[in-house]
């Protein structure tokens, strides 16, 4: 209503998060917060403690310190009620081979306590959305990696869960079946799932997360969507392929006079880069080039990756910077 604040709902609610194993600190007062609807990239080196957040937040551990809510209950106090409005997939899925497809479900929606009618009314239905129809009276044990993976997001999705843990879903699918699982989680997210989706495929949270937390050592480093965490770095690069190989180093030479900074050579692709602050370099580069008689193939001046800002903010040091 006019004159009114909007009010935020949150699916997902953390404060102060912290999880000790003997002397090692995998979580460490982690905050988040995630509004319904939305989901949420939780990205961090291998060790991090992402799976250690997720974890807590499915109630399968409980924290040493710190709470958390999940949509709308405390994850410690309020466990079976969470539990009831949540799905989980792992990294690995977890059917079981000596089953079909259908039986998997079944099983599944039984075990969620849903009737034997709508078990395999639900049944049904998730394996048509997940294009798994024709193969569900096979046994899983045939299924392919992209396969199984669908057949597992269907299982974490019988009871309609209101939000959804995806613990790097896509680890070892094939480019396709990267994409058919991306898809399968938009459509998710436009059902209203909320989604914390934790992945070490930069190029996927770019895709999919609407914010992103980036954890190392415990600790929440960074946050804010991607465009958000590319402006804290503050620079764009400048990539430059001479025509003629030849023409690599006297390439370089003229960006490092135009911009003060060393660039990088990567001979492999016949490519010289350089980080700039100002976009109005690009004209001056331009003239040079054409000075010289340096004919480009290609010229692009882009802002930088999410591969680059993770790596920066991990470690402080650029790809461009430390590339050979």
């Amino acid at each position: 209503m006019p004159g009114k604040l909007a009010i935020m709902t949150y699916a997902i609610e953390a404060e102060g998060l912290t999880k000790r194993f003997g002397e090692t600190t995998a979580l460490d007062r982690v905050d988040l917060a995630v509004p319904a609807g939305t989901v949420l990239g939780l990205l961090g080196p291998n060790g991090a403690g992402k799976t250690t957040a997720v974890r807590i937040l499915a109630t399968l551990m409980p924290p040493d310190a710190g709470r958390a809510r999940v949509a709308g209950h405390d994850v410690v106090r309020e466990g079976t009620l969470v539990r009831r409005r949540i799905g989980l997939t792992g990294q690995y899925a977890s059917i079981d081979e000596d089953l079909t497809g259908i039986q998997n479900l079944v099983l599944i929606s039984r075990l969620a306590g849903l009737s034997r009618p709508d078990a395999k009314r639900r049944t049904r239905e998730l394996l048509e959305h997940f294009d798994l129809a024709a193969a569900g009276e096979r046994l899983t044990s045939t299924y392919s990696g992209g396969m199984r993976r669908r057949l597992d997001l269907a299982a974490s999705l019988v009871a309609r869960p209101r939000v959804l843990f995806l613990d790097e879903p896509t680890t070892g699918l094939d480019p396709r079946s990267r994409n058919d699982v991306w898809q399968m989680i938009r459509e998710m997210v436009a059902d209203g799932t909320t989604v914390l989706l934790t992945t070490q495929y930069l190029d996927e949270a770019d895709q999919l997360a609407d914010g992103i937390v980036v954890v190392d050592h415990g600790r929440v480093i960074a946050h804010g969507t991607t465009d958000e965490l590319r402006a804290q770095i503050g620079q764009q690069t400048l990539d430059v392929w001479p025509i003629d190989p030849a023409h690599l180093d006297r390439a370089a030479a003229i960006l490092a006079e135009v911009t003060g900074t060393a660039p990088v050579r990567n001979a492999e692709d016949s490519r010289v880069a350089v980080t700039v602050d100002d976009p109005a370099l690009l004209s001056v580069v331009v003239r040079r080039l054409g000075e010289d008689g340096i004919a480009v193939r290609e010229l692009a001046f882009r802002l930088p990756s999410l591969d680059e800002v993770f790596l920066m903010i991990t470690t402080g040091r650029s790809p461009e910077r430390t590339a050979t």
